[in-house]
């Protein structure tokens, strides 16, 4: 992948408190601070969200990254139409494209991704949230491709994305209507993996990045390539993409690692090699 910073204009500013980085242990989080806006995503956020993500992905001591909005209204309210309603003409083809490219970065990540969402997440906030491994939600919290009520259609992964997650029926009826759905619902047909009280959710969002953090690494990347890249193809084709996955963890040393730690009757410790 080209530097993030050259996919931008070059008057766009890298502004850090846009969006936050915060490390515990082999967890990071990710939030975006600008709940006064609901989060929205300007061009200045995708600079700084994509950077941030560009730094994390070659460091493999990173087992999980959280991704959430600040505040408990929004997680993402989708892209600043504000911004886009003053924006150049000739400026929106670019905004375009580093919002979809937000969207695959996050996908593309070779560690888990975790969405914590606990307010809305409208049009392309939805779509942040689609192209996260998983999703734990507010039952307070609502979602919804909301681009038909305005005219255009979801333009960062969402007509391609919720299909593939929630089934081509389903989807549709979001899309074409443009309707929200609460996280009773969302969970109901797969959208959000997770529901909890406001109270218990980032509880309950960390129980499970520390549940994939808990294994081994090597095997939860693989996993992960595994299904993301087998899913493209047939089922054949997916056996063999398992398959070389499979390969990556044999010469590891957590593999052996778990293999005395199970004859031992102990707890095994990972190293990620």
């Amino acid at each position: 992948m080209n530097d993030v910073a050259s996919q931008f204009p070059s008057d766009i500013p890298d502004l850090p408190e846009l969006v936050s980085m915060q490390r515990e242990g082999d967890l990071v989080t990710l939030r975006i601070e600008r709940p006064e806006v609901m989060n929205c995503l300007s061009f200045p956020t995708l600079k700084r969200f994509r950077t941030l993500l560009e730094s994390l992905r070659g460091d493999l001591s990173v087992r999980c990254i959280l991704i959430t909005g600040a505040g408990d209204k929004a997680f993402c309210a989708g892209a600043d139409l504000k911004e886009r309603k003053t924006m150049p003409a000739d400026r929106v083809p670019h905004f375009v494209r580093n919002i979809r490219a937000l969207m695959d970065d996050v996908e593309a990540m070779p560690q888990p991704t975790v969405a914590v969402i606990g307010g809305f997440a409208f049009g392309g906030g939805t779509e942040l949230m689609l192209s996260c491994d998983l999703r734990v939600a507010s039952d307070k919290a609502l979602f919804g491709l909301t681009e038909t009520t305005l005219a255009i259609i979801p333009g960062a992964g969402g007509t391609q994305r919720l299909p593939r997650l929630i089934g081509k029926s389903r989807a549709k009826d979001l899309i074409l209507t443009g309707r929200k759905l609460g996280a009773e619902e969302a969970e109901s047909i797969g959208l959000v993996n997770r529901v909890a009280s406001p109270d218990r959710l980032w509880d309950q969002a960390l129980e499970v990045a520390q549940q994939i953090a808990a294994n081994g690494p090597v095997a939860v990347r693989a996993a992960k390539q595994a299904i993301d890249q087998g899913l493209e193809g047939s089922q054949r084709e997916g056996l063999e993409v398992e398959a070389r996955c499979y390969e990556l963890v044999l010469p590891t040393k957590d593999r052996l690692e778990a293999l005395a730690a199970f004859a031992e009757k102990r707890r095994p410790e990972y190293s990620g090699s």
